[in-house]
């Protein structure tokens, strides 16, 4: 004797291949009733893709600055931009040796702080001369902003102490001095001045993030004790047919907190000394980790109403689904009047067009899949966009489209099978 799984099994068999084979019989109207979720499957997998490798790229970008960091920057009032009287116009501004000493001497949860001291100068080397950033900072910038390594070796502490001229180069920076030669050994000239090139670090092509990055690929890094015996505090440069000479200590404070949960709390003390001691507005305070929290929250909102957009092909794909179905009983009304004759009960009737309208749907899905993924492939190959495919994004796709075409296919099964056996077996 069967069991009554046994038996449910080989019934629902035979209703797949039942379903199978009506659908078989209208190729192309199966086909077409199938294009709705096929795109709509689609075009929800590949504007997910989209959306979702946009916001990571961002996302890693601002991660790369340090979830920890809090980064202040110089930024030069907005009275000291305008025009001064004479040919010389004389600025100061920026941040101050001493907001290094009282950020760590006052704020708690602070783990480390990394002064910088920025100039641009030419760099020549081996004959080649390009612009170079000259960053004068601390063996801690390194770890603050972690760029690779790719030769050689980063500042130390002796370096500092010692006042050594050493300088670590970028790899943009690299190519562009030494083509393929090897660096590493090379005396660099900036600005009169001599330095042996001790490391290459990895260099930084782009921040998305919304926040300037404190590196960029021009970057010559020497110590900070070099940097203030060779070059002082006062910059001079010509904007516009007149002389600027400006004073900046330091342009940039880079400030790790020990714990995630200190950023934020930490950066509004910050804020409050450099208040106290600057009169002027002269200092930016960025917090990577807010941003973080912001493209991550933007992201979420991205992928929904991307989502939402593409479900409408969904929806369609569903409509076309019920008005296929629908005209299907009305074909079929002999045929199901017979079966209810011999004895069909109504729940083997619902059974039959659910699952007509569940192969339409799944097949429809599969290949809605495929084109979800191929068409992210295509926009990075042609136009270079980042596009991620995820898991969740492929089985919320095909799960919609089981969902629709079973909700679609209700009504129409419900409805043939409360057809009257009589009047079907009448119906021509």
């Amino acid at each position: 004797m069967r069991s009554p799984w046994s038996v449910r099994s080989v019934r629902v068999a035979r209703d797949v291949r039942l379903g199978v084979k009506n659908l078989l019989l209208h190729k192309l109207r199966s086909f077409l009733t199938m294009l709705g979720l096929v795109f709509g499957v689609g075009s929800v997998i590949a504007m997910l893709a989209i959306g979702e490798g946009a916001s990571e790229e961002a996302i890693a970008q601002i991660r790369r600055l340090g979830s920890r960091n809090v980064l202040l920057r110089a930024v030069k009032p907005v009275e000291d931009q305008g025009g001064g009287s004479g040919n010389a116009r004389f600025s100061v501004y920026g941040l101050l040796y001493a907001d290094v000493r009282r950020i760590e001497e006052t704020i708690p949860g602070v783990a480390r702080v990394v002064p910088v001291k920025q100039l641009e100068q030419s760099g020549r080397l081996r004959g080649r001369e390009m612009e170079l950033r000259i960053v004068g900072t601390t063996g801690d910038w390194f770890d603050l902003v972690r760029r690779p390594l790719a030769a050689g070796r980063v500042l130390t502490a002796r370096d500092m102490a010692e006042r050594t001229h050493v300088a670590v180069l970028t790899e943009w920076g690299a190519r562009r001095l030494l083509a393929t030669e090897h660096a590493l050994g090379e005396t660099l000239t900036l600005g009169g001045n001599s330095y042996e090139v001790v490391g290459i670090v990895r260099s930084e092509e782009g921040d998305g993030s919304g926040m300037q990055s404190p590196d960029a690929k021009t970057d010559v890094y020497i110590p900070l004790s070099t940097a203030r015996e060779r070059h002082g505090d006062f910059f001079s440069k010509r904007s516009q047919g007149s002389r600027v000479r400006e004073q900046v200590e330091l342009h940039q404070i880079l400030v790790e907190m020990e714990d995630d949960s200190l950023v934020e709390p930490g950066a509004r003390a910050i804020e409050r000394v450099l208040e106290t001691f600057h009169p002027k507005k002269d200092y930016d305070v960025g917090v990577p980790l807010a941003l973080l929290r912001q493209a991550q929250a933007t992201r979420r909102t991205f992928s929904i109403v991307l989502g939402a957009i593409a479900g409408i092909s969904l929806l369609v794909g569903g409509i076309g689904i019920m008005n296929i179905m629908l005209a299907t009983v009305t074909e079929r009304t002999r045929e199901i009047g017979i079966r209810r004759a011999i004895g069909a009960r109504r729940s083997q009737i619902v059974s039959q067009f659910l699952v007509e309208a569940l192969v339409l749907s799944a097949v429809g899905g599969v290949i809605g899949i495929a084109l979800g993924v191929a068409i992210p492939r295509l926009v990075t190959l042609w136009a270079g966009m980042p596009t991620i495919v995820t898991a969740w994004s492929l089985a919320l796709a095909f799960g919609v489209s089981v969902g629709t075409g079973v909700a679609f296919g209700i009504y129409p099964a419900v409805r043939a099978s409360r057809l009257d056996p009589i009047i079907a077996l009448r119906h021509e």
